[in-house]
């Protein structure tokens, strides 16, 4: 999902305890039949495996090369030693599945028989950076103040395992850690005891910005600055032991702020939780020192981050996966982006592909302040016309796709809403509703509407512009399986044909249960070019006989 939606619980029920296992990403286009070609549908995925079906690859399988192609091998393979995961935490934690390989993740060769079943067989996959490649992590603090822990479950139990020299992390995460428990040693901060629920630090999220203009470009990526969030075990800054709080704060900042040598800590942000839940982050956050605003530059915008919004922890291959995206949106499309979350992908094509008009639709209202801000950076014509809207996209949606060219959708691990997927198999049998609701849309800039519900930026809706239909759809699926399942759907519509597929591994040497949230991705884009004129031709036929 994107930036902005919610923040699920990383760690399990204690009953289930599944473990969080991530996979890789892939991208694939979808064109229609030389005959009556359907409309254009994109998916991007988020692909995982179930927990029964995890398994820990730690005997070295035969070497065999990366794969670019589905038919065509690249000529220069990488050696499978080289793709070594080379980890020490390997065997206790539970965040790696796999060492060996890290360039071909075990979902690949699945995904490769699937989409040649459906006629796809110029699979293209991308393997992304294969170490220090997570800017996002939550971890849980247990142990000690002298001899504190902070790391993953153990496999199967609620005992963390420390993780102080984790491959998959950026090494500033990893430096930021071990700088928070010099500081918990130094002010004797207990860690959380979830039995008996005392203590203080139950968690911490770091999370990594390469946003640094001062630097050369070659030099962001390992230079990353780190936003701490403390998770405090308690109601709010007016308690007791806010005190203390404050000056594990002041420490991080003092050892490893601005006037330090080295700049590791970018800012650092409060959390007061006490709920017995899984739940790792309450609704109250402070921010205690540092800059407030976090930005990153991803898809050829700079993008706005809240410590409390959702965010990709593979910066890189999120990066390579929209300036893939954005190839098969054309120039001055309408595009509507549904579980947008902070807009992220609809505010880069809006950037890139100067869209005429763009509609960002999310039913989390906190998404709309990183969204405000990611928009107010953008550089984009007086014509051109962007909004985000507070909404449920399984309510009406066909509302929400007549008039747009592209329509994007981000859903959760469940996959598409009933509705919605009912109204993308029958965008061909859609007309004009003259009862629609139409959206104002202000000449004035940022006008919130609808009890601040909806915000848009410039530009002025032609209101007797007849509404055109979606050519191009983008899927954003949390599930491998909710995927597939959404994919036949459409397919059996025969209005949507799958043509191309990229890949990206988004989370390598992981795997994720189908089940969770956090997820590689996975595009798929359907084309129908002649559908559309065809779609106009008998609308206007209709209306006149009616």
């Amino acid at each position: 999902m994107d930036i902005g939606k919610s923040i699920s619980p990383c760690f399990p029920p204690r009953a289930v305890q599944p473990q969080l296992k991530l996979m890789a990403a892939v991208v694939s286009l979808l064109s229609l039949p030389a005959r009556a070609p359907p409309p254009s549908l994109t998916f991007v995925t988020r692909c995982t495996t179930a927990p029964s079906t995890i398994t820990r690859l730690s005997r070295q399988p035969a070497s065999a090369p990366i794969l670019l192609t589905h038919e065509e091998p690249k000529t220069n393979p990488i050696k499978s030693s080289s793709c070594e995961l080379h980890c020490r935490h390997f065997e206790s934690c539970s965040g790696c599945t796999h060492e060996y390989n890290l360039h071909q993740p075990p979902i690949l060769d699945e995904a490769i028989r699937f989409f040649k079943s459906t006629g796809v067989s110029n699979f293209t996959f991308d393997t992304c950076r294969l170490w220090g490649w997570r800017c996002r992590a939550k971890l849980a603090v247990r142990g000690s103040s002298m001899k504190p822990l902070i790391g993953l479950y153990e496999e199967g139990t609620h005992n963390v395992v420390d993780i102080p020299e984790c491959k998959a992390h950026h090494p500033s995460i990893n430096a930021a850690v071990d700088l928070l428990k010099q500081g918990m040693a130094e002010l004797n901060i207990e860690p959380y005891d979830e039995d008996e629920g005392t203590g203080e630090l139950r968690y911490v999220q770091m999370a990594v910005t390469t946003y640094n203009t001062s630097l050369p470009a070659s030099e962001r990526y390992k230079n990353g600055k780190v936003q701490v969030a403390l998770v405090w075990n308690d109601r709010s800054e007016n308690s007791t032991s806010f005190a203390k709080l404050n000056a594990l704060a002041t420490y991080m900042w003092r050892k490893g702020g601005p006037r330090r040598e080295l700049h590791l800590i970018h800012s650092v942000w409060a959390n007061f939780q006490t709920s017995t839940s899984n739940v790792i982050f309450g609704n109250r956050w402070r921010h205690l020192l540092g800059e407030s605003d976090f930005w990153e530059h991803v898809g050829g915008i700079d993008v706005s981050i809240a410590p409390s919004s959702f965010g990709q922890a593979n910066t890189r291959a999120f990066d390579s996966l929209l300036r893939k995206l954005q190839k098969y949106v054309p120039y001055g499309a309408s595009v509507v982006d549904l579980y947008a979350g902070a807009g992220v992908i609809g505010l880069s094509l809006a950037a890139t592909r100067k869209c005429r008009s763009v509609k960002c639709v999310e039913v989390n209202k906190e998404a709309k302040h990183s969204f405000e801000k990611t928009a107010s950076r953008l550089q984009i014509d007086e014509e051109s016309s962007i909004s985000w809207h507070q909404a449920d996209t399984s309510k009406e949606p066909h509302t929400w796709l007549l008039g747009s060219d592209v329509v994007v959708v981000d859903p959760p691990r469940k996959g598409l809403d009933p509705s919605l997927l009912g109204a993308l198999q029958s965008v061909a049998f859609m007309k004009r509703n003259s009862s629609e609701k139409k959206v104002k849309m202000e000449k004035r800039p940022w006008v919130l509407r609808e009890r601040e519900t909806s915000v848009q930026t410039n530009g002025q809706m032609a209101q007797d512009e007849a509404p055109s239909l979606p050519q191009t759809l983008i899927y954003i699926s949390c599930g491998w399986d909710s995927f597939k399942k959404d994919c036949k759907s459409l397919l059996s519509s025969k209005a949507w044909e799958l043509t191309k597929v990229h890949g990206f591994n988004f989370f390598p040497g992981t795997q994720r249960s189908l089940s969770l949230p956090s997820l590689s991705l996975y595009i798929y884009i359907f084309m129908f070019p002649l559908l559309i004129g065809i779609l106009r031709s008998w609308l206007c036929s209709r209306e006149a006989l009616e």
